[in-house]
């Protein structure tokens, strides 16, 4: 059984060794991501799980884009992907007020799986379950975006009843590459 998880000192353990095997809950950043967060455990494992959970977008230092710009960040909560042990991580962010997002934030949600659990359903089950999540802020809808070659994403997306509303090119800061972006009503 596929659950979220907050982020918990019990589940810890699992989720580094998994991050220690390579893989990245971070789609865009990799293993600069991959290293930040052993690091940041390393340093200070109730630290690094409080910074996870942040409705409130308080306290904690701007977002590094991947061009080394700096942004403000916003309120957003992370949840881990949990089978009896660490599978992946989906988070979602948001802009109070509003389903908008800035031109700097590629979607409300975004999720990783670790690659020896992929295939099985586990992101699909896993953003229907962050959906229950995004409409307890008040959303009237949510944006996922994806690479144009990554049918595995546009798959999840259209399970859960995903429509593609626009092919676009991402903010520079991401290297202007070409996506999709996906629009699910909530």
């Amino acid at each position: 059984m596929i659950e979220i998880v907050k982020p918990a000192l019990e589940h810890l353990p699992s989720y580094k060794a998994a991050l220690e095997r390579g893989w990245s809950p971070d789609n865009v950043r990799l293993e600069v991501a991959t290293r930040e967060q052993l690091a940041a455990i390393d340093e200070d494992p109730v630290a690094f799980l409080a910074s996870l959970d942040d409705p409130e977008a308080k306290g904690r230092p701007p977002i590094t884009l991947p061009d080394g710009g700096q942004v403000p960040r916003l309120p957003s909560f992370r949840r881990w992907i949990w089978d009896g042990e660490a599978s992946g991580s989906i988070g979602f962010r948001w802009q109070k007020g509003t389903a908008e997002l800035p031109s700097h934030v590629l979607g409300h949600i975004g999720y990783a799986v670790v690659p020896w659990k992929r295939r099985r359903g586990y992101a699909t089950e896993a953003l229907r379950l962050m959906l229950d999540e995004a409409r307890a802020i008040g959303l009237p809808y949510v944006e996922i975006t994806a690479k144009p070659g990554n049918p595995a994403s546009h798959k999840v997306i259209l399970a859960n009843g995903g429509k593609l509303v626009e092919r676009f090119f991402e903010d520079a800061a991401y290297g202007g590459m070409e996506s999709l972006r996906f629009r699910i009503d909530l």
